[in-house]
């Protein structure tokens, strides 16, 4: 019967990893969260007696962080093919690099089973001589027993005789010269031993194939492993966050990454974020630089002695304060690194039909601006800043997710951002006037200002000389930036295009197989 195998009425061992109980919990528990595991064992099940007990084997050689290995000869002679199977995968020389991603987690472990599925039918096939020799031998030996104990039973039912000897003094006149060896202890045991005989000499011939197909099983499966987590890791899964995750969720969650529009595109996304965590470590926020002299302004950190000193009063106390909310405290100017923004970070980022198209090294202008967009998320929420996603097209094609600096940004949410792609053509005064209308909302809700945009783009569109002037007066009234990212189309400085015109700072991105084209952004943003 298929199912979750348990313990045999066999005095030997059915199981060749030993585990305690605790362990076998884990498998149970896994087995039963995992359609995975419950179809592969169906289908083994169907053709080969202990399958299920092997499928057991192998992720208890994962999951353990010192898997052992049982004694052949304390196998059930019928689960020794499965013996034979595990010790190949555990002597493999890649099981030690799958047992990295794998001990301790039962997911990997499961996904490592699974990954090994086609292997293992394979190597259960090739065996399929051995496991049969091995049942014969086990009815052979059951046989050998029966006839021993039915021998003891008919001596000691024999009377004896006057003198001491059996009754009737010899054998019936009407009995077979030979007896069946059913019947015969001395025939049930050469029978016996001539089935042990074979089915090890089967179980040896299976063996070379057997270490072989584990070699091959053991290395596919550490690089599937280690391919979900580095995907993982790409989109900002960490190992403790994928540790409290339920099994089935975390299972629908790597079938998403795998299958989304970026799933061939997490290595980029993954050099993305990490370019972008070196770049902050870099940055030195409100740096004091170089001392010139002295401006105004209400960064505290800067203030001079002189105005510090009016705290220690209660009159010059509210001078203080008045001037500290028109900025206007007396501060050291220094010449050292810009300072970074406090308002929310949007990114708009072009989703019209061109950002599909591919450039140098296969990689779409979409995933480029996608994976850029998702190291901003980052800076934002490290800094402890709101950030906005605007995908935008044509003008009546906009969506926006909003990422409060207060909440969990949310992976769902993350990779639906991510995944959308609008087509269309490309419009600059939607985007634009929607993230200006957000950090309007923010300013007038939490006084915050100096918050920063990033436009990227591949195109170049007009815009209204009505909108550029309402434009310009909101940038000066919140005090925001616009970044511009042209991606996968050169252009050069000063050539007077519109994208040019409205950002504050604007680069070129040629080449999408690198990342270092944005690493300023992360210096001052």
């Amino acid at each position: 019967m298929v199912g979750t195998p348990g313990g045999r009425p066999d005095a030997l061992a059915s199981a060749a990893v030993i585990a305690d109980r605790f362990d076998r919990i884990t498998w149970r528990d896994t087995y039963e969260q995992s359609a995975g595991l419950r179809e592969l064992a169906g289908e083994l099940g169907a053709r080969h007696d202990g399958a299920a007990d092997l499928l057991t084997d192998v992720f208890l050689a994962a999951y353990n962080v010192r898997p052992k290995l049982r004694a052949a000869a304390g196998m059930d002679p019928t689960r020794r093919v499965n013996h034979a199977i595990v010790a190949g995968l555990l002597e493999s020389p890649g099981f030690a690099e799958l047992h990295r991603e794998t001990a301790g987690d039962p997911y990997a472990a499961a996904m490592a089973v699974l990954a090994q599925g086609a292997a293992l039918r394979g190597m259960l096939e090739g065996a399929r001589e051995a496991q049969v020799r091995a049942q014969q031998a086990e009815r052979a030996e059951r046989a050998r027993q029966n006839a021993e104990e039915a021998a003891q039973a008919s001596a000691a039912d024999t009377p004896a005789g006057p003198d001491g000897s059996d009754e009737g003094g010899g054998p019936d006149e009407g009995a077979e010269p030979d007896a069946a060896p059913e019947r015969d202890p001395g025939a049930a045991r050469r029978a016996a031993g001539a089935a042990r005989d074979a089915a090890a000499q089967a179980l040896a011939a299976a063996s070379p194939g057997v270490r072989a197909a584990a070699r091959a099983a053991s290395a596919r499966a550490a690089r599937a492993v280690r391919a979900e987590a580095a995907l993982m890791r790409a989109w900002g899964v960490g190992v403790g966050e994928l540790e409290r995750m339920p099994f089935e969720r975390r299972a629908r969650l790597a079938q998403r990454l795998r299958t989304g529009r970026l799933a061939q595109w997490a290595e980029l996304i993954g050099r993305f974020r990490q370019m972008a965590a070196g770049e902050r470590a870099r940055k030195v926020e409100q740096a004091a630089g170089e001392l010139i002299g002295v401006t105004l302004g209400d960064d505290l950190s800067r203030v001079i002695p002189s105005e510090l000193a009016n705290l220690g009063l209660p009159g010059p106390r509210a001078v203080f304060a008045a001037r500290y909310a028109a900025g206007e405290l007396m501060l050291y100017d220094s010449q050292g690194e810009q300072s970074t923004g406090r308002g929310a970070i949007i990114a708009c980022v072009d989703t019209s039909h061109s950002m599909y198209a591919a450039g140098p090294g296969g990689v779409t202008r979409e995933a480029w601006s996608k994976a850029c967009a998702l190291a901003l998320l980052d800076q934002a929420r490290r800094a402890g800043r709101d950030f906005v996603g605007i995908l935008f097209s044509s003008a009546d094609r906009l969506r926006v997710f909003r990422f409060p600096a207060g909440e969990p940004a949310g992976l769902d949410r993350t990779l639906d951002f991510a995944e959308s792609f609008l087509g269309g053509g490309t419009s600059y005064q939607a985007p634009l006037t929607r993230a200006c209308g957000l950090l309007e909302e923010e300013f007038n809700d939490a006084a915050r200002a100096r918050g920063d945009i990033v436009l990227i783009t591949d195109d170049e569109c007009g815009v209204t000389e009505e909108w550029t002037r309402g434009w310009n007066e909101a940038k000066q009234r919140l005090g925001f930036r616009l970044f511009g990212v042209a991606v996968g189309a050169p252009r050069a400085a000063g050539s007077g295009s519109v994208l040019e015109a409205l950002c504050d700072n604007l680069r070129s991105v040629e080449d999408l197989t690198e990342v270092q084209g944005a690493a300023d952004l992360f210096r001052v943003i």
